[in-house]
């Protein structure tokens, strides 16, 4: 490895296990040299195995509900200490759909399940970015980084409510990442990736377009 991300500062959001996206983006991380925390919700680190990845890349894990503004103020504070200085990287890799676990097709939606996926899968973003923005917490030439689908710009109709997520969430690095960029001159971007959205785990096969977004966009800072 080439230290790419030496002395690189981040927080990752979304492991599980070895099959998520944010599991193997924070193995080439750590094996670039970056420094990060990661965080879940509570539920989701008693059901999957980040205890393993934590202690494999020497990380801290902070628990955080990723749709509480509270949780993550606390985890962007605690992680600011414990990395010992502002961060210079932020994976969003966050996604449900409770219409699509619970077999509603896009037609017969349950809009308390619609809102509460929406607010999951997209909202969180704002939230995240939000925080950070205000807290100053990001360095400069720092970057924000969310996983986005196809399905946001074309017709999958098996991809559900997720699709609209997705959409919506596209809208939120393009516009919260004007403003991150005009004040703080940090990017705030979406990147594509081929996961099933049908599926609450993505494959290991699937993370290689966000390494190279890191490697292009936070080591030239």
């Amino acid at each position: 490895m080439y230290n790419l991300l030496k002395g690189k500062r981040g927080i990752i959001f979304g492991a599980l296990d070895e099959n998520s996206i944010a599991w193997k983006t924070a193995e080439r991380v750590h094996e670039e040299g970056g420094l990060f925390v990661l965080s879940n919700a509570p539920a989701s680190i008693r059901m999957g195995t980040i205890d393993e990845l934590a202690q494999k890349t020497g990380s801290q894990i902070i628990p955080a509900d990723a749709t509480s503004v509270v949780d993550l103020e606390i985890l962007v504070d605690e992680a600011v200490k414990i990395l010992g200085g502002k961060i210079d990287f932020v994976l969003h890799s966050i996604g449900m759909s409770v219409n699509v676990r619970k077999g509603n097709d896009y037609t017969n939606q349950n809009y308390d399940y619609t809102e509460k996926g929406w607010n999951v899968s997209a909202v969180s973003f704002h939230k995240v970015m939000q925080v950070l923005y205000k807290k100053d917490a990001m360095n400069e030439w720092g970057s924000i980084v969310a996983l986005s689908y196809m399905a946001a710009q074309r017709v999958f109709p098996d991809y559900n409510d997720m699709a609209d997520n997705k959409a919506y969430l596209e809208s939120i690095a393009r516009s919260f990442g004007y403003f991150f960029g005009r004040d703080k001159k940090v990017r705030g971007k979406y990147n594509f990736t081929i996961a099933n959205g049908n599926k609450s785990r993505s494959s290991s096969q699937r993370f290689w377009g966000v390494c190279c977004f890191f490697r292009k966009n936070v080591t030239s800072g």
